[in-house]
């Protein structure tokens, strides 16, 4: 059984200098890839150095809502560099944050729009945050080309918001959040996602899945959060793991 956790922070503070033991521990519970994801330069340039030191890291790269503020033409001379650089698989994590509104919320929405675009030129999927606000990304996203896919990462929303994503080329990435007990909404969307669509994630080092809540997370975490789909969707979790990890493989092109 493998695993891959398709959205980590890898390059976050809590893991650097110690990467390598984190993907040992990771390898231990079945999970033999990740994706590391960038959200600002930063963040962006620490994920493609993870992914050139290791055969079994991927990186992406962009803006997230927090500094769409930044987000300039040489921004985007630089994204676009970065994405063509091997191992770098999609563009993200971008979207739209109504709750910290680090960014003007106009700004927010058509520099998403604008990454969406992007992405699309280059035949790349995206990596979508969205935080008290899914109608705009809906919107965003509706009115978007998704011909290379979109992943709503850490998904939270009900079934209403899941059917309505659904008829976009989007897939929908479940974190430790659907191992919360009154998490009672993820885990009816959890049920009503079909196991075509369905990815895995820690978004590590934040949302620790049970049975490790309230300690930092970690890449290989993410059997955990894959344990706890099984459960909900009462299926194998082999069957669960053979599944998000082709649907990982698929949306991101790792083969």
């Amino acid at each position: 059984m493998e695993l891959i956790d398709n959205h980590t922070h890898l390059q976050d503070e809590p893991f650097r200098g110690q990467e390598e033991f984190y993907l040992e521990r990771a390898q231990k519970l079945g999970v033999t890839r990740l994706i590391c994801v960038g959200q600002d330069p930063d963040f962006n340039r620490r994920a493609i150095d993870l992914s050139q030191r290791f055969d079994n890291v991927y990186a992406m790269v962009g803006y997230c809502p927090d500094v769409a503020k930044d987000y300039d033409q040489q921004a985007e001379d630089q994204l676009i560099e970065q994405l063509q650089i091997p191992g770098v698989v999609a563009l993200g994590e971008i979207g739209l944050d109504y709750y910290w509104d680090e960014s003007p919320r106009e700004q927010q929405r058509k520099v998403f729009a604008r990454q969406v675009e992007l992405a699309h030129e280059l035949k790349l999927p995206v990596d979508i945050h969205t935080r008290d606000a899914f109608n705009d990304c809906y919107e965003i996203l509706r009115r978007s080309n998704l011909e290379y896919g979109a992943v709503l990462h850490s998904f939270n929303g009900n079934v209403e918001w899941l059917n309505k994503f659904l008829d976009l080329n989007v897939y929908f990435s479940y974190s430790g959040v659907a191992s919360f007990t009154k998490a009672v909404e993820v885990h009816e969307a959890v049920k009503q996602t079909p196991l075509d669509r369905l990815l895995v994630e820690t978004d590590a080092p934040y949302l620790t899945p049970k049975p490790y809540r309230g300690k930092q997370n970690e890449p290989a975490n993410v059997y955990y959060v894959a344990r706890a789909i099984a459960e909900i969707k009462d299926l194998p979790l082999a069957e669960v793991a053979q599944a998000t990890y082709m649907n990982t493989e698929r949306v991101y092109g790792l083969n």
